[in-house]
């Protein structure tokens, strides 16, 4: 019985969460091939079936050479019973499909050379069409022509597209994984770092590569200097967005090779050596960096290539976040508070409260993230504009993981839609994450009770975002749910454990300018803190 209920509600939370779109597909064939096409009605006027095998099938017949105004020069018998293919213009598209109707035609098609837009007519003119009506782009009717000849059959439906999309499991997970990788990389890296220290021949905290955030006015002057680049981003979206697309090429490249090389050196991957003129070169370092240029110069090129390229720029960005965590460290919980309060006002301010002082109503974070004249599809209610003709792609940040939107089959034939989410979604709970890690390596904590409670505190924090999201029908600022989740949850689990002192505290190495003591002696082993999980 309680199975039944749970199925039953399932089903009603996913058909609610069913919309119709005004985006449809347009189904050629010749009884051998067929090839998919975009095509946009209006549903509220001429509803279409929902799947491909309730559409009906018409003859298609091609009188592009009219705009159907008026029956002058059209042959009934070659109408009749048969879906009709006609060109935009001279008058609107109720008359258009009230001639096609007193010729008998089964749909009228209408193609264009200019956006499409859904079609719409007065109120009173919806009841006198009763075939359904769509527009399709002109350059893919001479396709299909080019394609079928002179035989086509074809089919029109318009599947519903479900707010719950594969997309936002897939970007969950990249999400979680990021996350959980990131934070046991830096974990491990300090744990190698003090047992390098305890044996006597390990390399310092200022000599390991690493960068490391102890100051709060240094982290005050981070998150401004974040807010400046982003304002001048806004302002000069033009010409900076090359630069940060070159410094992305460059940084992601050596984040992916060090992403590769750790992998290689776990799996216990040797390597051969040679010498040039007393300069030692690896042979395993130099096809990992050929690979890893390769990859970021095939993305660099290919970047708006929207069917293929975003599975390079999530692998670059997945390396670029993994590296950002295991490079840059927190000393302590303190910092921690301090930075992820501060970029949670900064999300908020650019995402809730500037659309307030820009003259389009949009948000600075949305605008700089998405570009500020991206091409594509338009929607703004129950319209929507597609563009007919292909359009020089707008360059946009690579600052976004992007996932193709799995089910909006019709909406990505017009245009592809793509579930997003930002770097510092994951960059940002990462460095607490990775925090975590660390400090679970300070206090010997074999179960890792630290970075694996913060780690579920992310992925709850994330499943909430996107519910809300869902809910709202908007994007909303992850930091805004993922700050709270992952901070309380971190600082719960300190003072239930009695060491919010100590985590508190942080590091357990002299920072150099700094005159405290160290928490921890370094190279210990017995439990000082106390092992209770």
């Amino acid at each position: 019985m309680d199975r039944a209920v749970k199925i039953v509600l399932f089903s009603v939370i996913f058909l609610a969460s069913q919309i119709n779109c005004q985006e449809a597909i347009l189904r050629i064939s010749n009884g051998n091939t067929a090839r998919d096409y975009c095509i946009v009605h209006n549903h509220s006027w001429t509803p279409l079936s929902e799947t491909l095998d309730a559409a009906l099938q018409y003859p298609l017949v091609n009188l592009t050479s009219t705009v159907l105004c008026n029956t002058s020069g059209v042959n009934p018998d070659l109408v009749n019973g048969k879906a009709v293919v006609v060109m935009w213009g001279d008058c609107d598209f109720t008359q258009k499909a009230r001639v096609a109707q007193s010729l008998n035609a089964t749909a009228l098609l209408i193609a264009s050379n200019k956006a499409m837009t859904t079609p719409t007519a007065n109120d009173s003119e919806y009841a006198k069409v009763h075939i359904p009506l769509a527009l399709m782009r002109y350059r893919d009717f001479l396709e299909a022509q080019q394609m079928f000849g002179d035989v086509m059959q074809a089919k029109l439906y318009a599947p519903p597209i479900s707010k719950i999309d594969a997309s936002i499991a897939v970007m969950l997970l990249i999400a979680i994984i990021t996350i959980a990788l990131g934070g046991y990389w830096s974990g491990t890296c300090e744990r190698d770092r003090l047992n390098g220290v305890s044996g006597g021949g390990g390399e310092g905290k200022a000599d390991s590569g690493e960068l490391s955030l102890y100051s709060p006015l240094k982290v005050v002057f981070f998150v401004a200097l974040m807010c400046g680049m982003l304002v001048l981003m806004y302002f000069f979206y033009s010409v900076l967005v090359y630069v940060i697309i070159v410094i992305f090429c460059l940084v992601s490249a050596s984040a992916l090779f060090s992403c590769f090389d750790a992998v290689l050196d776990l799996v216990g991957c040797g390597t051969v050596s040679f010498s040039i003129r007393s300069q030692n070169f690896s042979v395993r370092s130099i096809i990992l960096a050929a690979v890893c240029i390769t990859i970021a110069v095939v993305w660099g090129v290919y970047r708006n290539e929207d069917r293929w390229i975003w599975i390079l720029q999530d692998l670059l960005g997945v390396a670029f976040c993994l590296n950002f965590m295991k490079t840059i460290s927190l000393s302590n919980f303190k910092i921690c508070v301090i930075l992820l309060s501060l970029l949670l006002l900064y999300d908020v301010f650019f995402v809730f409260i500037t659309p307030f002082f820009t003259k389009n109503g949009v948000s600075i974070m949305v605008q700089v993230a998405l570009g500020p004249d991206a091409s594509g599809e338009k929607t703004q209610g129950n319209m929507v504009e597609v563009p007919a003709e292909p359009q020089a792609p707008s360059e946009k940040l690579p600052v976004v993981m992007r996932v193709p939107r799995f089910s909006a089959w019709a909406q990505n034939l017009c245009m592809m839609q793509f579930s997003i989410l930002g770097y510092g979604d994951i960059i940002v709970p990462g460095l607490l994450v990775a925090y975590c890690s660390r400090f679970d390596v300070w206090i010997n904590s074999r179960r890792k009770v630290y970075f694996v409670s913060c780690c579920i505190a992310y992925f709850l924090g994330m499943i909430l975002t996107f519910a809300v999201m869902l809910l709202s029908g908007m994007g909303q600022p992850a930091l805004l749910y993922l700050v709270p989740f992952t901070l309380i949850t971190c600082a719960v689990v300190a003072a239930c454990r009695g060491e919010m002192r100590q985590f508190w505290a942080g590091t357990t190495y002299e920072v150099l300018d700094s005159s405290r003591e160290p928490l921890l002696p370094e190279g210990r082993t017995d439990y000082s803190v106390g092992e209770k999980c």
